[in-house]
């Protein structure tokens, strides 16, 4: 980011936290009994933190916050900001216990204290604010209304978190309300339950979606497609308990490190069991299990598994972010020569399944080179040479084939560099969807070796990669992409049958019978053709077939697509022909 676009990001971000104490001063005087605590900027907006007591506020009540905040807006002018002793910030906020707890750890960390003071509300602030108020913060809108913990901790008291937005410009303001009300439409988890993909049950528990039928097509469908291409590819598919010993996880090193998103252990006989957050351990073991020669490197050991990571309740997200999730994971165990091959393959298999998926590099995704800190040897193990080593050769991997990638600092896993695929979801923000990690610590830890040319033990280096992401993450990604309408081979139904009248029921169920390999359903209810049709659209059922007398007498079908294409009545092969060329090549 050069230095122009900085000012501006942070010009931005300033006047988006000054929107945060617009909204702080408009809801205390709205509400005389509230308790405004934090009000940050955040990507594309701001949100402010309060304790309203008893009071309940809804999203019903925006508008009229949004009216106070226009009046109040009239009477103020820059941030007044000024530093102030403890003393005088105690008794300013003596009112509110968050302003009180955040003084005191201010004055534990012996930063300096200051209040700001735009027009008639006085608020506890660093500072970072706009110059010109009353211009700057005139194009707002307020969001949306949830509960946030005091400090992000369950053991504090869940406030009122009100989120807003702000731009420069009322033309800035309108097209992202537009593309947040466009994303609102295509939102995974109100398309899953309208398509009938997904459903959560509190008895079962939050974070842990079931997949209907419809919705476990979909996934054996990416499955099959995944496990195919991998195993064209030389990976040889196992499967490991979703079970494994604590110890495996010490020995490896996550134990320390991911604890806290790991779940508790369970005492089972003499051993101490946990579920598994991760692969890599059991597919170490099977490594370990026999002897290996160099001329079997590099060695591909792939899995589709389930794995276990502890989710904050808050965090939870349809299935974007759940508590079970299953990946289609690999280690690829090779020599320190080998590794820069097998990263190129392991991206252009990426590239390939992006691409078969509809994913266009450089507009729907990117490659982010994450890198670690020597100085940090608590969070990264301490090997120089190692990081330098590994770093240099993922970076040359992305530079010889001519991949667009940043470099972020600090993002790295704690055993090595890592490559990840930073894919766009439907509100235009990056997820992390894929990672290619270059591991050098666990064959250290696990003691992986393999017999050289000279007959000797050596010590091999691990590729850590996924091809396409944890599935249900994928699957939402894919629902938001397309608007529940999947591509005509990843459809859970794809064609819909529908009988004109009663007397062509025997005819549908000769054009189902010919339908060999397609996913169709045959819709005989006793609604009219119009009623079959809307609801198939409504299904995103790709292809609607119509049969009727003519039909039936001219051995055709009248096709229509899902976006209200008439295609005409054709014969089957025709049809047949149309079906083949949707799905993927090879």
């Amino acid at each position: 980011m050069n230095k122009e676009m900085k000012n501006q990001v942070d010009n931005l971000n300033n006047i988006r936290h000054s929107c945060a104490h617009l909204l702080a001063a408009a809801v205390l005087e709205l509400w005389p009994g509230a308790k405004n605590a934090i009000g940050p900027s955040i990507e594309d907006g701001f949100y402010q933190d309060f304790d309203f007591g008893a009071v309940k506020i809804s999203e019903a009540d925006l508008p009229e916050i949004e009216k106070k905040m226009q009046e109040l807006l009239q009477t103020w002018g820059s941030f007044a900001t000024k530093e102030v002793s403890i003393e005088e910030a105690k008794k300013d906020f003596a009112w509110n216990q968050y302003k009180l707890e955040l003084i005191e750890e201010f004055a534990k960390e012996g930063k300096t204290i200051t209040e700001n003071n735009p027009g008639n509300f006085l608020d506890l602030c660093k500072g970072g604010h706009s110059e010109n108020p009353k211009e700057d913060l005139k194009y707002f809108k307020l969001l949306s209304v949830a509960g946030a913990y005091w400090r992000g901790s369950e053991k504090n008291k869940m406030l009122t978190r009100i989120y807003g937005t702000c731009f420069l410009s009322q033309k800035e303001l309108d097209e992202h309300l537009a593309m947040l009300e466009e994303a609102k439409k295509r939102d995974h988890r109100k398309l899953g339950k309208e398509l009938g993909l997904f459903v959560f049950s509190d008895l079962v528990g939050a974070g842990l979606p079931l997949l209907t039928a419809k919705g476990t097509t979909v996934r054996r469908v990416l499955e099959r497609f995944v496990v195919d291409e991998e195993i064209k590819r030389g990976y040889q598919h196992v499967i490991t308990p979703p079970l494994g010993k604590v110890d495996l996880y010490k020995v490896s090193g996550h134990y320390p490190y991911y604890k806290d998103t790991m779940y508790p252990s369970m005492k089972v006989d003499e051993d101490e069991l946990i579920l598994r957050p991760m692969t890599c351990p059991h597919h170490f073991m099977l490594y370990k299990s026999e002897p290996h020669s160099y001329k079997e490197l590099p060695l591909r050991i792939a899995e589709i598994s389930p794995q276990f990571r502890y989710e904050k309740s808050g965090e939870l997200a349809g299935l974007m972010r759940v508590r079970m999730f299953t990946l289609s994971d690999a280690h690829i165990v090779c020599t320190k020569n080998q590794a820069k091959q097998v990263v190129k393959e392991v991206l252009d298999l990426i590239d390939y399944v992006n691409k078969t998926l509809g994913l266009k590099k450089g507009e729907d995704y990117r490659f982010r080179l994450s890198l670690g800190d020597r100085k940090d040897d608590k969070k990264y193990y301490k090997d120089d040479k190692a990081w330098d080593e590994a770093e240099k050769a993922l970076r040359e991997v992305l530079q010889e084939g001519n991949h667009e990638f940043f470099e972020a600092e600090n993002e790295a896993a704690f055993y090595g560099p890592k490559i990840d695929i930073q894919v766009k979801n439907v509100l235009n923000k990056e997820e992390t969807m894929i990672t290619v990690q270059y591991d050098f610590v666990m064959p250290k830890r696990f003691e992986l070796e393999y017999v050289d040319e000279k007959g000797e033990k050596k010590q091999p280096i691990v590729i850590h990669r996924s091809s396409i992401g944890a599935f249900e993450r994928t699957i939402a990604l894919l629902i938001e992409k397309y608007g529940g309408a999947f591509p005509v081979w990843l459809a859970p139904v794809q064609v819909v049958i529908i009988p004109i009248t009663e007397r062509n029921n025997e005819y549908a169920k000769k054009v189902m019978d010919e339908l060999v390999g397609i996913r169709a359903e045959i819709d005989s209810r006793g609604e009219t053709m119009q009623a079959k049709i809307r609801d198939a659209q409504m299904q995103k059922v790709p292809y609607m077939l119509i049969v009727g007398d003519r039909e039936e007498k001219e051995n055709k079908v009248a096709v229509r697509a899902r976006e209200g294409v008439d295609m005409g009545a054709i014969n089957m092969l025709e049809f047949l022909k149309i079906m083949r060329e949707a799905f993927p090549a090879g």
